[in-house]
């Protein structure tokens, strides 16, 4: 089976300023895929790039076994895109949203209308459609985000820090969409800030930095990589991260140090890698 998503040797320039340098990874169909890194590192162009929002300065992409370049028709009607930016309309109601979407992806009635109320009661916002979308929570439009661009029936989703700026609750009620639309064989590329919604939903994470992939692999495979165990050491007014191959080897190295004070062990987390590799937290 070919994969989902593949990007071969892909550079983006900007005015002669490369944002994505040399950038390969793929992502198998069926997977939940989660793209981290600091601010600036190329992940947004990354995503624009997979989206047809812009074109790769050099390389190979394929989207859906489609060629993003020659092909780009074929990959807008296999993919989804939610945004971190609240792209619905506040003046049109819910329903209006959806339906100017159906329209312009060329869905027919009445099944047009069948796969509105489908979303639109997998997302919980039946009893709101005929609402003006300035109207909802914050919660809600990214809901609506959600429904708009599953309404085609996308085998990819792009989510872009879907869960940005939400409430812990409804952060969790989009992690439970999320995985059962995995669940029905949906392959979606993740972009976040949360290291624990990474931790959570993703099945591999690829993390860049100055525009390059500089790891990659399951959270257990990173771990196992960089360190499963930590002592973390308080240095005057800042901490020092030192990684261990286990949590046991991170005790015996407390305990073996002649002043304890001001150290502690335990296991690593997706965070201390990314903090390890990039130098920086996410901001």
């Amino acid at each position: 089976m070919s994969a989902a998503v593949s990007l071969q040797n892909v550079y983006k320039s900007y005015n002669n300023i490369s944002v994505v340098n040399d950038l390969s990874f793929t992502i198998q169909p069926g997977e939940i895929f989660g793209l981290l890194g600091p601010n600036g590192a190329g992940k947004s162009t990354t995503i624009r790039m997979l989206t047809t929002l812009t074109k790769p300065t050099q390389g190979q992409v394929e989207v859906a076994g489609f060629d993003l370049l020659r092909q780009s028709i074929l990959v807008k009607q296999y993919i989804g895109v939610v945004l971190q930016q609240t792209s619905v309309d506040n003046d049109l109601s819910v329903w209006e949203n959806m339906e100017l979407h159906g329209r312009l992806h060329h869905i027919p009635n009445p099944q047009r209308q069948q796969r509105i109320g489908q979303w639109l009661k997998y997302v919980e916002l039946a009893d709101r459609r005929d609402s003006l979308v300035k109207t909802l929570s914050g919660g809600m439009k990214r809901r609506l985000q959600i429904a708009r661009a599953l309404l085609h029936q996308p085998q990819i989703l792009f989510l872009d820090e879907p869960t940005v700026g939400l409430d812990p609750q409804t952060r969790r009620r989009l992690w439970e969409i999320i995985l059962d639309l995995n669940k029905q064989g949906m392959t979606i590329l993740l972009t976040t800030h949360y290291m624990e919604e990474v931790e959570y939903l993703c099945n591999r994470i690829g993390i860049m930095d100055g525009g390059k992939l500089i790891s990659l692999g399951t959270l257990s495979q990173l771990r196992s990589q960089y360190g499963e165990g930590l002592v973390m050491k308080q240095v005057e007014e800042r901490w020092e991260y030192l990684f261990f191959p286990t949590l046991e080897d991170a005790n015996t190295f407390i305990n073996q140090q002649p002043n304890k004070t001001g150290m502690m062990a335990r296991s690593s987390n997706l965070e201390d890698i990314f903090v390890e590799l990039t130098g920086r937290r996410l901001d």
